[in-house]
Formats: C-alpha cells, structure tokens, sequence
C-alpha cells in the first residue's frame, strides 16, 4: 500500500490556564525517586473521530468543548498547568499548558487505511524528544477535511507513566461529558518514593533519532495460536502479551544476530505496572511514575526457540521489590551500572511496554467513543508497546529499531505468517 504523507498546518494557539487558582499550599509538586529516573520524553496519545452529522457540533463547538473542560480539569491534575524545573519538582504556577489548533490536507480514512507512526507525529503538539520544553501538557485538536478530527495530547514521563496519562484522559473525558462523579487523582508518588540526589545518573541515556517505528497488528486468532504454541514448551499458558513478546523477540534475535558481535548477549526489560503489587494495593488513579522494569541477566538467546522467561522476572516484582524500592540506594546503583553498560553497547536491549486493558477507547467526551486510538514514531530503539485492537481481542504492536534491523525485521518470513493486514477500518 502507498505511503500516506499529509501535511498539519496550525492555524490557531492558545495557552489554557485552571479555571480555577492553585492554592499557595500546592506550588510545589515535589519529584518523586521514580519520576527523577524517569526519561525526559513525552508520553503521546491520539484520539482519531470520525464526522458524524448526527452526534457532532461544528468543529468551533467542538474546540470550545474541549476547551472549557480542559481548564475545570487542570484545576484537580493542577501539576500539568505548571513548569517543571530542573529534575527536582514542578512549580504549580497555572502558566497553563498550549492548545493548538491544526488543519490537515486529508481525509482521516486515508490516515486509517495504512497508519504510518512517523507521519502521525506531524499531529503531536511537541517534538516528543524535546528534552528542554518546561511544560508538563500539550493538546492539538487536528481537523481533517472529511469533517473528522484527531485530539493528540503530550504529557511529560517525568511527570505520569502509561496509567496515570489515561486516567487523566478519561477524567477529562468524564468532565467533558458532564459526568456527576469524578474521580481525583491522588498525587502521593513522593511520599511513597522520596527523592534522591541522583549525581552521575542522566535519564537521557537511549533517546536516538536513528531508528524507526511500524505498526504491525496480530488478530486474536493469531495470537491464540502462538499461545498454544508456545504452552506446549513452557510450563505454563503464556498471557496474550507474554506469547506475543516472546515471538517479537524471537524474531527480534534473528534481526541481528549478523550484527556486531556474533555471540553476543541480549537483555529483556518489560514495564510493569507497581499499583497492584503494594499490599494493600494503589488506587488506579493514584498519579506518578508508579512503574518499574523487570529485566533478565543478560542471555543468549536462539531465534528458533521462544524465550519463555519473562513471566518469571515479572513475577520478582511484588510487594517485597516494592518495599526495596522505597529504600531506593540499591536499586540507583544497579540502574547507573545498567546506563553505563548500554552506552557502551555491552549488550542488546530489547524493551516491552503494554497498554491492553487501559481504558483506551473510553475516551468520549461527548460525541462518542474514538473510531482508532494511535500512536507516533516512539523515543527509543529497540522498543515495543503494545495497544489493544478497538474491537475482536488483537493486539497492535508499534516497534521501534534502527533502520538497518528494521528492514530484515520487517520482511522475516515467520513474522510476516502471523501479522495482518494494518488498515484500522477493513
């Protein structure tokens, strides 16, 4: 299919501001341990609609929508109204966040018929590896010539993880629509995990230009099948996330095994979410960088057989990590001998990030649910995340690989035997 390039023109900014003041007790939001380690990126989200006459206002209607119940709800997420400083705390000064308006030269079906992550950064409202931008928030409402629209957000890392981003969509979401009952978010990450002098540690180690995402989309048949596949050689049934990961690595080690060294030592890091492994239990809508990663000792690994160790490092991070996490010298210094060991490129690192089951397509603010929920071009190299398909159980997976691997990647027999076609509405 024929690459789809358009162009995003902004035609309008704005900066919106709480529609209500940050009390002087609440000007400091103090970075936590895990938010000072956290990269200096931004986490983006795009909420593709597409027109329809019967549900929808005029876009001006629309904007002023969005508008208004984005400043009610910066008054309860007050931090993203502010200027981060340094990477110490933010300064809740309600300078306000930027809202651009922006038209773009086509159709939203002919984005959905091929999604191409790199040309979906044209949408975002900041270059999502601008690590001197101060704001916490950007919006940019995109306004395709079909009538359909795309609200693309940016939120700082060192502020939210993948969680606390949704959850602050969906509030935003609920108070657009007018819901009665809005949830708060609990902004508790600094008492949890206090700060930390972080000397000799830079958060920045692996931010690159030279790479490239593709989506690539396995349907819930396909996914099943590698499941069974692969619970055959392994103990235990593998979680759709856990099949799917050990196959992209598999296919992944086949990529580069000509590359540098030839017997060389692969690493395996997958995000996990930290709110279900306090005893009792974090709130969903607790706010912050409450995640860790799990990570494998180095290991040689072979293309032909699926690693299936994954579960088990995940399964180290319960509530005895956490409380060694609050500790937190321990846990610095091993991520410092990490950052060192990757910038030499002792290793290959390959990390696994999954949003299925966040609440993705709960996103209406007022004209129904999104028809797609995308992603742009990622921060990293050798990077995976994952999104729950809108409908029927798939799973879309966007990988991010220097251009070299990407080309024997994507043209690898075995993957291409379980992936399916890309257009969002067949």
């Amino acid at each position: 299919m024929a690459l789809m390039k358009f162009e995003a023109e902004v035609i309008s900014k704005q900066i919106i501001t709480p529609s209500s003041p940050t009390p002087d007790h609440l000007r400091h939001y103090q970075f936590s341990f895990l938010d000072q380690i956290s990269p200096p990126v931004y986490n983006p989200l795009l909420l593709f609609y597409e027109f329809n006459a019967k549900t929808q206002p005029n876009i001006t209607e629309i904007s002023n929508h969005l508008k208004t119940s984005l400043a009610k709800v910066l008054t309860l997420f007050y931090p993203l109204a502010g200027r981060l400083k340094g990477n110490q705390y933010v300064d809740c000064n309600d300078n306000g966040i930027p809202y651009l308006e922006a038209k773009v030269n086509c159709k939203l079906s002919d984005v959905l018929d091929n999604p191409i992550p790199g040309e979906l950064n044209k949408l975002m409202p900041f270059e999502l590896d601008d690590v001197a931008n101060k704001s916490a928030l950007g919006v940019q409402l995109n306004i395709f010539e079909c009538g359909g629209f795309a609200i693309a957000q940016c939120l700082s890392h060192k502020l939210a993880d993948g969680l606390s981003y949704f959850t602050f969509s969906k509030i935003w979401a609920a108070t657009a629509r007018g819901e009665p009952k809005i949830a708060h978010p609990q902004f508790i990450s600094a008492t949890l995990f206090p700060p930390k002098n972080l000397s000799g540690y830079d958060a920045r180690t692996g931010i690159t230009r030279n790479k490239v995402t593709k989506r690539f989309v396995f349907s819930a048949s396909n996914i099943e099948e590698l499941r069974k596949d692969q619970a055959h050689k392994a103990l235990t049934r593998p979680s759709r996330v856990e099949a799917l990961s050990s196959f992209i690595l598999s296919r992944f080690v086949e990529a580069t095994k000509d590359i540098g060294s030839a017997d060389k030592f692969y690493r395996v890091v997958h995000a996990v979410n930290l709110r279900p492994r306090f005893d009792p239990p974090l709130p969903h809508h607790s706010f912050g960088n409450l995640y860790r990663v799990a990570m494998t000792a180095p290991l040689q690994i072979s293309s032909r057989e699926p690693y299936h160790g994954i579960r088990e490092v995940i399964s180290k991070i319960d509530n005895e990590y956490v409380r060694k996490l609050q500790k937190g010298d321990e846990h610095l210094s091993s991520i410092k001998t990490y950052a060192k060991s990757f910038a030499k490129g002792e290793q290959v690192t390959i990390s696994f990030s999954s949003y299925c089951r966040f609440p993705l397509y709960d996103n209406d603010f007022g004209w129904g649910r999104p028809t797609w929920v995308g992603s742009p071009a990622l921060t990293f190299k050798n990077l995976v995340n994952f999104m729950d398909t809108k409908e029927g159980g798939g799973i879309e997976a966007y990988i991010s690989l220097e251009e070299e691997v990407m080309t024997k990647f994507e043209s690898d027999v075995d993957l291409l035997a379980y992936v399916s076609p890309s257009a969002v509405l067949n």
